[in-house]
């Protein structure tokens, strides 16, 4: 297990003073990095996320202090799950919790790579022998309506050279600060299909289901909303 204190600050909250599902997203990385980092094991691979599903309870709010926990929870062939816990200094439980299926690649060919003795030994006695499938589940987007259009900045392109994940939760951000209120939990979960590159890309949508794709059809992430205490339309 591996902890790590955090506090919302002024460019992760909403008007509310609630912490943003894209700054969520982005504790999750830098503490999973942190976490391969303690281990030493930062350059033994590249990591790319392919699913998570955020479980909220309660946001966490401006400047409060935050106490993360990670570890990993399961392996596969090429790829592993990760959960983290987003708590309150002094208060039991959890907030938030994340859980993630990431994708372990070579650190010079990209490509997905079986893990090293080094790493099955830090991340075994966490992991329990619990075995993890990488299969995507979720739907194609089929005959959803279109629901907006979205652009991807070029700011928003991470070290691999396409899209952070963190940024594709902001269209369903946007329909929640855009809708009846402020939630006070929610349950979604994304899934990553293709990368993406900065440009106009459209969301689609069909009940608690959205997808983020290019014009011409290509998905590249899905997401499901599992509960909300907000209307979104």
């Amino acid at each position: 297990m591996f902890t790590q204190e955090m506090r919302p600050g002024l460019a992760d909250c909403a008007p509310s003073g609630r912490i943003r599902l894209d700054a969520l997203a982005r504790w999750q990385q830098d503490i999973a990095y942190a976490d391969v980092e303690d281990a030493g094991l930062a350059h033994s691979a590249v990591w790319v996320v392919r699913r998570t599903r955020l479980r909220v309870t309660r946001f966490p709010r401006f400047a409060e202090r935050c106490t993360l926990q990670t570890f990993c929870s399961g392996f596969g062939r090429m790829w592993a799950e990760r959960r983290t816990a987003f708590g309150r200094d002094g208060v039991p439980g959890s907030d938030v919790e994340a859980v993630s299926l990431w994708v372990h690649l070579d650190p010079v060919s990209r490509q997905p790579v079986q893990f090293s003795e080094a790493e099955l030994a830090a991340y075994a006695q966490a992991a329990a022998g619990r075995k993890i499938r990488a299969r995507l589940k979720h739907p194609s987007p089929g005959a959803a309506d279109q629901l907006s259009r979205w652009t991807f900045r070029a700011t928003e392109r991470d070290l691999a050279g396409h899209v952070n994940n963190a940024a594709y939760w902001q269209p369903l951000e946007e329909e929640l600060l855009t809708s009846d209120g402020d939630p006070d939990r929610l349950d979604a979960e994304i899934e990553f299909r293709t990368p993406s590159q900065p440009g106009e890309k459209l969301v689609l949508g069909a009940g608690p289901r959205r997808w983020i794709v290019a014009p011409e059809g290509e998905v590249h992430a899905s997401v499901a909303l599992r509960d909300h205490a907000a209307r979104i339309r």
